[in-house]
């Protein structure tokens, strides 16, 4: 009697745990995503980095024909303009180190590691108000969505080690 009951009680939380593994994948992918694209980030850096970077945009406005003197297009282009190798050297240094911590995050995650889910809390939380005061600064729909998923992604990895406590406690 007692071994039917344990079954029922074990059978009755295999749905809760594959959503919440589910979850844990999606924002294990989702972390991996961001890893990837910072890595090509730091890559394009990189190979801008011995280039000459006017030239080589000057080139790719007029391949795709957009109008230089459109006002979102030229103030673009002054900053690309002014970028100094050692700006680029910094930028691919940094995106590679922030691509390492996301590809540990997810990866861990993808794992089931519990200590991946405080590595992702802490260090997703720690960036919430840089992603904020950039959000206030300068507003883009994109940065909006980042900043919502990744609140998100700290406040359900909150609410599943929290959960991991009160069962481990009892």
């Amino acid at each position: 009697m007692a071994r039917a009951t344990a079954l029922r009680k074990s059978f009755n939380k295999q749905p809760a745990k594959q959503s919440s593994s589910f979850v844990l994948i999606l924002i294990g992918l989702f972390k991996l995503l961001k890893a990837l694209l910072l890595i090509s980030v730091g890559i394009g850096a990189i190979k801008f980095l011995h280039k000459d970077l006017a030239s080589t945009v000057t080139h790719w406005v007029q391949v795709l024909h957009v109008d230089p003197d459109n006002r979102f297009i030229h103030g673009i282009l002054l900053k690309i303009f002014r970028v100094t190798p050692k700006q680029l050297k910094e930028l691919s240094l940094g995106t590679f180190f922030y691509s390492a911590l996301f590809a540990t995050e997810g990866t861990g995650l993808l794992l089931r590691k519990h200590w991946a889910e405080y590595m992702t809390i802490v260090t997703t939380g720690t960036l919430i108000p840089l992603e904020i005061y950039e959000l206030a600064r300068h507003f883009t729909v994109t940065k909006l969505v980042v900043t919502v998923i990744n609140v998100l992604i700290v406040w359900y990895l909150v609410a599943r080690v929290r959960s991991h406590g009160k069962r481990f406690s009892k």
